[in-house]
């Protein structure tokens, strides 16, 4: 069922399979269309080191990227971030990277930074930024590597090792803030954003 009322479906400019999920609950017709940018290039030319700036360029950067090939059409790019302690993490490589990842965030609380942006035509009719809290839980050697061996491949596609709506809670003692914030997208103020401009009822 879709509750949209564009003449087109949206342009979702991610392959988060999070945010596809909650666009699809949501009632939003859509298409992914990755952009597909070095994202690492983009932060380091930025020089920008607080995570929701970054969070929300990356987001407009995507968006601008993907509009300008496909005019006329609401294109909608997101991003998301995690710092500890003024560490910015990336997305883990593989296993290791993951293991390691999970050492430094055990016992402590982070915080994820999700911004999402929508364009048409080249310019940005919207950006939003929604900051997270998460306390994970102390864990041993024995926890981590039964976690990564549960969750497999997974961990590798989300920045700190985890995704909250799988076997990821296990990991966490307490999460203050939006559940869409922390899956990556901050749906309410983009639902607000697409009624303002009649693309939802």
């Amino acid at each position: 069922m879709t509750l949209w009322r564009g003449t087109h479906p949206l342009i979702l400019a991610s392959q988060s399979p999070a945010r596809q999920a909650l666009l699809a609950s949501a009632g939003i017709a859509f298409e992914a269309i990755p952009a597909g940018l070095d994202e690492q290039a983009i932060k380091l030319a930025s020089a920008l080191s607080a995570p929701g700036e970054i969070a929300a360029l990356l987001a407009r950067e995507k968006t601008l990227f993907v509009s300008a090939k496909h005019p006329g059409r609401y294109v909608l790019g997101a991003d998301q971030t995690l710092m500890l302690g003024g560490q910015l993490f990336n997305k883990p490589a593989g296993p290791a990277q993951a293991a390691a990842q999970l050492r430094a965030l055990a016992g402590e609380v982070h915080e994820l930074h999700s911004a999402a942006a929508v364009a048409r035509d080249g310019e940005i009719l919207f950006e939003t930024v929604s900051t997270a809290r998460m306390s994970m839980r102390a864990l041993d050697e024995a926890a981590i590597s039964a976690y990564l061996d549960a969750a497999g491949d997974a961990v590798t596609t989300s920045v700190g090792a985890y995704q909250l709506e799988g076997l990821g809670v296990h990991l966490f003692e307490r999460v203050e803030g939006d559940h869409f914030t922390i899956l990556g997208l901050p749906l309410l103020p983009l639902l607000k954003f697409l009624r303002s401009e009649a693309l939802l009822p």
